[in-house]
């Protein structure tokens, strides 16, 4: 960067996913605007060395330390000026870094927890696509926005959707402030993912890749396992609780197989306004990465024309007890999101490998979240602890029913 850049500088936290992929695309639409700081991947080191000749980052991280010094080389034989880092400890540094400004968390799962944490407690425009992030450590984690006096941007579609439902100035409250006055009813839209009409038997049998098919999302494959049996949306709703300071009670999942309005919120007027468009995570990106401003996103108009009708209904709560069972640990609150963020991750793994059967997962889930006995959660190391119990559970409970 040169003395004259005045550029916002972005760290792009797991930018070989399809959350980081998107948000390159936007970032590549507006040059002149932003520069690219740090790109970091776990292990995909082909697309992150093709991700770094294009958009040339002044650092690179590559958690997995054994393919780090091949990657290394790589960069040196590309002619790179890009730094190459290694390790976990590399993502708190490089989100972090006094060169960036905006932070993209889009590392999946628990992993992506203390990255996040540092860009929320160094400042940084915090664009958090890591929901078990704030799932795991709840309170903590919003304290950490405060205090670090951060902006915190969600880019979940949904949550995306109701924040832009909020007033103007929302994004600026911090603490109690975050509570937006006259809300009556924050409304998460779901699509009901592949196997909305399957009936309860047939899900039984359900294979990986079925699971990771959806009608119309192109996500990761843990995510899109999470969608299928609606965990993904009932860590949504741990979500909304936490960054929207509204009980459980004041959340409602409404099934939306469309997926063009990606959430609604009610007012106590009656007014309810909702946000809508095409399903592209290109433009909850483009939001937050330009607002209060609108940028292009790339993102096809919206034809309601072409589209016709736009459907909803209730969740299936006994097909699907995934929903079930979150909204029980939002109401819990304190280490129960935790628990039953870390059960889910093993379990859906367990899934992936075939070593559980679809309907497992949420048995599994289940199992762990009634042993557990919820305590409040104060630091880091406590919701680390959370969590490594919680997996243990899992594991064992795994391989018993191997045994």
């Amino acid at each position: 960067m040169t003395q004259s850049d005045t550029r916002v500088g972005v760290v792009v936290l797991g930018a070989t996913g399809s959350i980081g992929v998107s948000t390159l695309d936007v970032l590549a639409r507006h040059a002149d605007r932003f520069r690219v700081v740090a790109l970091t991947a776990h292990s995909n080191a082909q697309r992150l060395l093709e991700q770094c000749r294009v958009y040339r980052p002044d650092f690179a991280v590559l958690v997995d330390v054994q393919r780090a010094r091949q990657f290394e080389a790589d960069i040196r034989a590309a002619g790179l000026p890009t730094q190459v880092l290694a390790g976990e400890g590399a993502l708190v540094d490089v989100a972090a870094h006094a060169s960036a400004d905006y932070v993209m968390a889009a590392i999946v799962g628990a992993a992506g927890l203390q990255p996040a944490l540092a860009a929320a407690r160094h400042g940084k425009r915090v664009l958090l696509a890591n929901k078990e992030a704030l799932v795991m450590s709840g309170r903590l984690f919003m304290d950490a926005v405060e205090q670090g006096k951060a902006t915190l941007v969600p880019i979940d579609s949904e949550h995306n959707a109701i924040f832009q439902c909020l007033p103007t100035g929302y994004m600026q409250s911090q603490g109690a402030a975050r509570r937006a006055a006259g809300v009556k009813r924050i409304i998460l839209t779901a699509s009901g993912g592949p196997f909305l009409r399957a009936p309860a038997d047939a899900l039984r049998t359900v294979t990986p890749d079925q699971a990771c098919a959806h009608p119309r999302w192109s996500m990761g494959r843990k995510i899109s396992v999470d969608s299928a049996t609606l965990m993904n949306k009932g860590l949504e709703l741990i979500e909304a609780c936490l960054l929207f300071g509204v009980p459980a009670s004041q959340v409602q999942v409404l099934v939306h197989p469309q997926s063009i309005v990606h959430s609604l919120v009610e007012y106590q007027d009656g007014s309810v306004l909702a946000q809508m468009g095409n399903p592209d995570m290109r433009t909850p990106i483009a939001h937050a990465l330009g607002c209060p401003e609108r940028l292009a996103s790339g993102v096809e108009s919206l034809d309601l024309a072409r589209i016709g009708q736009l459907d909803f209904e209730p969740p299936d709560e006994q097909r699907f007890p995934s929903l079930r069972l979150a909204r029980a640990a939002a109401v819990a609150g304190g280490s129960a999101p935790a628990v039953l963020n870390a059960a889910n991750e093993v379990a859906v793994a367990a899934f992936l490998g075939g070593r559980v059967a679809f309907t497992g997962i949420a048995d599994l889930n289940e199992r762990v979240l009634n042993a557990h006995s919820v305590t409040q959660l104060n630091t880091l190391d406590e919701v680390l602890a959370a969590d490594a119990w919680a997996r243990h559970q899992a594991n064992a409970a795994l391989a018993a029913v191997a045994a």
